[in-house]
């Protein structure tokens, strides 16, 4: 089954800000539209624990975009909480997130998909589980507030493009097969 990670940032790779409000502040019809085209409830949500935390909490305010993911199946992987999860439709796993999940690619009914969750995104990537990557770029710089760096700590990875849009005039959908490299890629055509 494919495995998705899926990230909203800002254009400068953080993935959340202090101060700023959710998407930063940029949700826009289109974005929004699409969302719920893009519906998650053809997938699995895999998240750690401050994710789910996050969420839930989201879920519980009716933040537009999120509300709907009650209905969601979610696997939470975290030595952190407790059973039985608030969340509806979400069930625990302790133990090693890599290995749970390679075997949930066998088993799984959905397609998975990370929600945020930065340390199980780059796990799994570095295991080599990983189908797509998929970010939402919002056109914002929190160079002096942002923090949660996405890409700190990452494998190289080469990024083959398989779709891009543009919504409300500026956020980036960027949808990518990764493929973890053991060394960097040597020069293309024309390079000097």
């Amino acid at each position: 089954m494919e495995l998705m990670v899926d990230y909203i940032t800002s254009l400068d790779g953080y993935g959340a800000a202090e101060g700023w409000p959710g998407w930063w502040g940029l949700e826009g019809p289109e974005y929004l539209d699409w969302l719920g085209e893009d519906s998650a409830a053809h997938r699995t949500l895999l998240m750690g624990a401050n994710t789910y935390r996050l969420f839930h909490g989201f879920a519980a305010s009716q933040t537009e975009g999120v509300d709907s993911l009650g209905a969601v199946p979610k696997i939470v992987f975290s030595s952190t909480l407790d059973d039985p999860l608030e969340w509806q439709n979400s069930r625990l796993i302790r133990g090693d997130a890599v290995e749970a999940v390679r075997e949930l690619k066998e088993t799984s009914e959905h397609p998975l998909s990370t929600i945020g969750s930065l340390s199980l995104a780059r796990s799994l990537l570095t295991a080599g589980l990983v189908d797509r990557f998929r970010v939402v770029v919002f056109p914002v710089i929190t160079g002096k507030t942002g923090h949660e760096r996405i890409y700190d700590g990452y494998p190289d990875i080469a990024l083959e493009l398989i779709e891009t849009r543009t919504f409300d005039g500026g956020t980036q959908l960027l949808d990518y097969r990764p493929r973890v490299l053991d060394a960097p890629l040597p020069p293309g055509p024309g390079s000097a």
